[in-house]
């Protein structure tokens, strides 16, 4: 059995690194806490090669002295807490001093340091935990770190590390994070000496956030009142529904200027939107949360990202009158009185699902047989009701009704269109009863063919007048970016475009789409959100949420059903759309005369 021994202080502070030093941008936060922390007006990031050549962070802060700096490449050495009731009131973004010896222990180290009123400063330099060098150096007052070659000695962590323009945009976004959390601070970021962006100190919080989101994003902040009690206070701003998406990653929350992560947040303000968006989508939010420091707990993670509240009820509340108050529509002269409609019950009919057993030989589908016929209008965002409790039974099919099928010219012939249901369902008489075409699903169904028979050779494309800009988290848009080819493969023709905008320049010619920039929204973020790593790009998937989009614009004309019918039963699979919900449900004519006690 193998005796227990005490670490090393370095393998310690490496052991400890793997909590606190995940990846460059985990350095870069820790620094920049640390500098706002020390009262900086101004910091400077550099990173080359994603930070893994180099990370610089530079502030005008209050400096250290030699004592100082050396106690701060200890571990445990701090200058928040003095006894443990402090943990219980911590106001400042670091208190644990794990920090920078963690990131001295896994790079090639330097400081240099100046308090405002010295004559000189210190430069200390470390090597993979152990000092090198401590020594007078001149230089502004305040402090300038750096860490190069992070991970040297750690060949098993660094080799997870990710590509260089992954890891430049993690850097990036915790930059912005901070940015956001302290705008009264001028940040300033340089990836391989070029400028990445500048943002000068603001007096409101609003003003940050114009400059992070851009102007046209900006007019349509909503602005939330300050809502106090029981020890809570919660001010910011919210975008509308339209906004909404499915990851979080555009909802930034700051508890006590701190950035912060927490599920008790992200639920209120999606109930503060309820009705408004539907279920699993989640607002556009920021939010600065000040909370008396004994109602929360900040050192439940090693990383500072999670937090513990002790009530979590009074700080849902907050949230959720604050949001509710913004989201309020102004008061009128005069309401109009709500009309209420009565509907009558659903009637619990048994359905079945249309199957051809045989279907006789059909063409390959082209995309030139799609015509974009079917007009679109944006969708509009409803709550979903139930649908009525339907069963459904399988239709067996004997060998005389297979012959049948054989023997006649075309599946499509079973069909008589007779009417349509709210503008959405088509009702069609067949020989054994009703049948309910879903024009979406069959349209889906047809474009999904369509880019499917394309794949093998060149898929025809069409420019957009105007290409369209859009405005990246800059972790999306180095996937996106890295992803084109595949994405130029389906139709779907990017590029960079400067900053964190990418432009699209076209769409594959089959899609029915007349106005792309809602459409490529919503597909971005399914595409990035909603997928298993490594599949989110593969053309079967990009062809499927490309049709289901496009179907879902189609505004189905009864005219036009007889012409979808016959595209329809041009496809290989015409009884279910791409992504396998039926497009024809069929009532059977002896149920339907079971259900209303008819005798045939």
């Amino acid at each position: 059995m193998p005796k227990i021994r005490v670490l090393s202080d370095i393998l310690a502070s490496q052991v400890a690194a793997g909590e606190v030093v995940e990846r460059p941008a985990s350095v870069v936060k820790e620094l920049v806490e640390n500098s706002i922390d020390a009262g900086a007006k101004e910091i400077r990031v550099d990173v080359d090669k994603g930070g893994a050549a180099l990370i610089r962070v530079s502030d005008d802060g209050c400096g250290m002295s030699r004592e100082d700096a050396l106690l701060s490449l200890e571990r445990h050495a701090t200058s928040k807490l003095r006894e443990s009731s402090d943990l219980a009131a911590v106001r400042t973004l670091g208190f644990r001093g794990e920090a920078v010896p963690s990131i001295a222990s896994v790079s090639r180290f330097r400081m240099v340091t100046r308090e405002t009123d010295a004559v000189s400063g210190t430069e200390i330099s470390v090597d993979g935990g152990k000092l090198r060098d401590v020594r007078d150096a001149g230089g502004a007052p305040g402090t300038q770190i750096e860490a190069k070659s992070l991970f040297f000695n750690m060949p098993a962590r660094r080799k997870f590390m990710r590509a260089e323009s992954t890891e430049s945009a993690h850097v990036e976004h915790q930059v912005r994070l901070h940015a956001l959390a302290a705008p009264w601070v001028r940040f300033r970021l340089r990836r391989d000496d070029r400028s990445i962006f500048d943002l000068p100190p603001v007096a409101k919080a609003v003003d940050r956030v114009r400059q992070i989101v851009g102007t046209e994003l900006a007019r349509e902040l909503i602005s939330l009142p300050i809502g106090h009690g029981n020890g809570v206070s919660v001010e910011g701003f919210v975008l509308p529904a339209k906004h909404a998406r499915k990851g979080r990653r555009h909802q930034f929350v700051f508890l006590n200027g701190r950035p912060v992560e927490d599920a008790v947040i992200s639920r209120a303000l999606a109930e503060g939107f309820r009705g408004a968006i539907a279920d699993g989508l989640h607002p556009a939010a920021w939010l600065w949360i000040d909370l008396e420091p004994g109602l929360v707990d900040v050192n439940v993670h090693p990383a500072k990202r999670e937090v513990r509240f002790h009530r979590p009820l009074d700080l849902r509340d907050a949230i959720l009158e604050s949001v509710t108050a913004g989201l309020k529509p102004p008061v009128q002269s005069a309401t109009p009185v709500p009309v209420t409609r009565v509907e009558s019950p659903a009637v619990d009919l048994p359905t079945r699902s249309v199957a051809a057993s045989r279907v006789p030989q059909r063409p390959v589908f082209s995309a030139k047989n799609v015509q974009p016929e079917l007009k679109w209008s944006p969708p509009k965002q409803s709550v979903v009701k139930s649908e009525p409790d339907v069963k459904s039974t399988a239709l067996p099919v004997e060998p005389a009704e297979s012959k049948a099928v054989e023997t006649m010219a075309s599946p499509r012939a079973r069909f008589k269109v007779m009417a349509m249901l709210h503008q959405r369902y088509v009702l069609l008489e067949s020989e054994d009863g009703l049948v309910v075409l879903d024009p979406k699903a069959a349209k889906e169904r047809i474009l999904y063919e369509a880019m499917l028979a394309c794949r093998s050779g060149s898929m025809a494309t069409q420019g957009l007048l105007v290409p369209v800009l859009l405005e990246m988290d800059p972790r999306d848009l180095d996937l996106l970016l890295r992803e084109r080819d595949a994405l130029a493969d389906a139709g779907v023709e990017l590029d960079g475009f400067g900053g964190n905008t990418v432009q699209v320049r076209s769409l594959p010619a089959c899609l029915p789409v007349s106005e792309p920039r809602p459409f490529l929204e919503e597909l971005v973020e399914e595409l990035l959100h909603e997928a298993t790593p490594g599949k989110r790009f593969a053309f079967e998937r990009l062809a499927k949420i490309l049709a289901k989009r496009a179907s879902w614009l189609v505004r189905p004309k009864l005219a036009e059903i007889d012409g979808l019918l016959d595209e329809l039963f041009r496809c290989d699979l015409p009884y279910c759309a791409a992504d396998g919900r039926p497009t024809l449900t069929e009532f059977s004519l002896s149920e339907l005369q079971r259900r209303f006690g008819g005798a045939g």
